[in-house]
Formats: C-alpha cells, sequence, structure tokens
C-alpha cells in the first residue's frame, strides 16, 4: 500500500474512532433525551400552554414547535447513522453517503423578538436543541471533512524511485 493510502486509511480509522468516544456516547444520549423530553412537553404542559396563549402567539407557537420538531429529528437521524458506525453495521464512508439525506441546517429558529413571547420551557428547549445542533455541525465537519492532501516535494521522485527499483533487479 502507498504511504499515501496508508495515511488516509489512517484518517479514516481516527474519524470513525470519534463515533466511539465517551463524548459522543454522551452527545448521543443527550440528543436522544432531548427528544423525548420535547415529545413530552410538546404533547403535555406544552399543549396547555399553548391554549393559553393570545392568537398571534399561538401561531409563532406553532411554527416554533414545527421547526424545533424537524430541527431535531434530523439531529436524530444524524445521531442514529453515526451509532451505527459505531456498532459495525456501516462504515464511516457509508454514513457519509447516506448523510446527505440529513438537513444539520433545518429548522433554524425564528425572530429573538418571536421567540421572546414563547412559553419559556419552549424558549429552553429551542436553546437547547440549537447548542446540540451546533455541536453535532462542528463533529460532523470534523468526521466528513476530506483530509487535506499531504505536501509533496517533487510528485515525480516516487515514480522515478519505483522504475530505478525495477531496473536494479
Amino acid at each position: 500500500m502507498s504511504d499515501v493510502a496508508q495515511g488516509e486509511s489512517a484518517l479514516v480509522v481516527l474519524s470513525e474512532r470519534l463515533t466511539s468516544s465517551a463524548a459522543f456516547t454522551a452527545l448521543f444520549r443527550e440528543g436522544m433525551d432531548l427528544v423525548e423530553e420535547t415529545a413530552a412537553y410538546l404533547d403535555g404542559d406544552g399543549r396547555a400552554e399553548a391554549k393559553q396563549l393570545d392568537r398571534a402567539v399561538s401561531l409563532s407557537y406553532a411554527t416554533e414547535s414545527m421547526r424545533l420538531t424537524t430541527r431535531l429529528m434530523q439531529l436524530a437521524s444524524w445521531l442514529l447513522l453515526h451509532r451505527a458506525v459505531k456498532e459495525g453495521e456501516m462504515t464511516l464512508i457509508q454514513a457519509n453517503r447516506e448523510k446527505t439525506k440529513v438537513k444539520l441546517s433545518a429548522a433554524d429558529p425564528g425572530a429573538p423578538d418571536v421567540l421572546e413571547r414563547l412559553p419559556e420551557q419552549l424558549q429552553s428547549l429551542i436553546a437547547r436543541s440549537m447548542s446540540l445542533q451546533s455541536r453535532i455541525r462542528r463533529l460532523d465537519s470534523t468526521m466528513h471533512t476530506p483530509p487535506e492532501p499531504p505536501a509533496l516535494g517533487n510528485p515525480l521522485v516516487p515514480q522515478l524511485n519505483m522504475l530505478k527499483a525495477a531496473f536494479e533487479n
């Protein structure tokens, strides 16, 4: 195997190890817990709070809760995809192909003046989901950005060395 191919495979292994790290495990658990907490809120207290809001804020509540749900489903999809890498069900290269279906920029929240009129618990869930999204985006770029090609000297030197070795025998 050439030095470049060995270097590239070493980088892929390093990237795959990120999914096996304690940090990924904690991020995964946090993400799944946030999905469950949000679902419980929107089906329970959130529903009751939404009924008490005036019409304009109620519309904002509906919009932001939909954005929140969409964002969390995209983040959960990314987390589940990378858990499959961790468990050996797919390679990072396969996950990279599949992750094109996941939009990590999906459903950014509305304007701050709209958000501040929403119930505090919904505001908290939105803020926490945005923090999670930011961390997942950073991890995603670390894991899936192709490595910089190694700086090479004269690109003909390896070829000349191979020719020299072939004729020395």
